[in-house]
């Protein structure tokens, strides 16, 4: 836009670094003369004004994946926009209101966040920002919740972190009926955590840094008889009877039990979805805690007391030594219930004690091959909270079947 000289000419000497000395408003040196030595310094200044073109907001700053999404990008200096991309994507529509409005059509996009860029007739960038696009519906399940629930949720740091990748946080699977939270991509220190009462095992060491590059989908609860029997066609848990503290009606919410690592196998191919890794089932766990035990709504950072363990976990005499429905127990910082406790879970890698040793520090996957596969969480027929812990793993023959042995299944988005 072009400087106009208008006659309050001592407010143009201020660009000039002169200061006015007289009380004459166009002596630009102040040596009492309005000449052309002042008219010199007032024309030095003629020309193009140099802007500074910013965004202060886009609004609304979310919208689905798919675009269309017409959108209001406010800020100062924009009139010289020429054009509008969103992650490198022309806009199929934009127009320049004013200087400080810009409005614009969003194109298709990818889950996340995502640069909006402002370019000028050359090209040039003069402005730029952030839009996010969300994931509104999936191909193999339905959205439950678009956005995390803070009364679940309740860390606001770990709220962002969903709300980044764009992807729903709660979904249900159609094939298996399955419900799903979403666990978003990170890093975080694997290993060892002794609690109060319980060192670790040798096979929990060395603690290593472990960085998650994918958002994936966990199941909130493991998996339950029903879900087992609508996909399988059978149960075949040793629980699945009323008891005292397990009504009737409860029965098809214990989780199923004596299934084997290969027995899994035909359940995932069913449902198509997968085990997760032993790296994604403990970040799961800790969802942002580094205690010994994860966090609820009572120790929202964790805890290192065994005695709060039943807070998070059935396990013991509180259980009468057998199995309780799903979720009945407080969840993490994720909305995961049953990590500790309940039964055990089979996971997808093979189990190694000396794997941390070698461990890749991105997405590792677990050892190559062996004998023994994964196992984690705990179960309802340990007596003490050892086996509870975050860290704590083991192994166990992939024919192998025990009533304290379950699964819970995950998916990639």
């Amino acid at each position: 836009m072009k400087c106009i000289v208008l006659s309050a000419l001592a407010a143009l000497a201020l660009n000039t670094g002169v200061v006015a000395q007289s009380n004459c408003a166009g002596d630009i040196t102040g040596d009492g003369r309005i000449d052309g030595v002042d008219l010199a310094l007032v024309l030095t200044g003629w020309g193009v004004c140099q802007s500074n073109p910013t965004i202060s907001g886009v609004y609304p700053p979310v919208g689905p994946a798919a675009g269309g999404t017409p959108i209001a990008i406010v800020g100062v200096d924009l009139g010289r926009t020429a054009s509008v991309t969103i992650d490198g994507v022309i806009a199929p529509q934009f127009s320049v209101v004013s200087g400080t409005t810009v409005t614009a059509v969003t194109p298709a996009g990818s889950a996340g966040a995502r640069a909006i860029v402002l370019r000028d007739a050359q090209g040039q960038e003069i402005a730029a920002a952030n839009y996010s696009y969300f994931v509104s519906e999936l191909p193999w399940a339905t959205v439950l919740e678009q956005y995390p629930d803070p009364s679940v949720v309740t860390n606001a740091t770990r709220r962002e972190s969903l709300r980044a990748t764009g992807l729903p946080w709660r979904v249900r699977d159609n094939a298996s009926g399955i419900e799903m939270v979403l666990v978003p991509p990170g890093t975080f220190e694997m290993g060892c955590t002794a609690s109060l009462g319980w060192p670790c095992g040798s096979e929990e060491s060395p603690v290593h840094a472990v960085t998650l590059t994918r958002p994936f989908y966990l199941g909130r609860y493991e998996v339950t008889q029903a879900q087992w029997s609508a996909a399988i066609g059978s149960n075949p848990s040793e629980f699945q009877y009323p008891t005292a503290q397990v009504p009737e009606a409860q029965v098809p919410n214990r989780p199923v039990e004596l299934v084997s690592w290969n027995m899994i196998q035909s359940f995932l191919a069913v449902t198509g979805t997968r085990l997760p890794t032993e790296a994604e089932w403990e970040y799961a766990y800790r969802a942002g805690t580094t205690m010994a035990f994860h966090g609820s709504s009572i120790f929202p950072n964790g805890t290192d007391d065994d005695a709060l363990v039943g807070v998070i976990g059935w396990f013991g005499p509180e259980s009468q030594f057998q199995t309780h429905p799903v979720g009945t127990k407080a969840g993490n910082g994720f909305g995961l219930h049953d990590m500790a406790g309940n039964v055990f879970e089979w996971v997808g890698d093979w189990f190694s004690a000396n794997y941390y040793a070698s461990s890749p520090t991105t997405d590792p996957p677990g050892p190559e091959s062996g004998g023994l596969r994964g196992i984690r969480g705990g179960s309802r027929d340990d007596r003490v909270p050892a086996n509870l812990r975050a860290s704590f793993r083991g192994g166990g023959w992939p024919w192998f079947t025990r009533s304290n042995l379950g699964f819970r299944v995950a998916r990639n988005p």
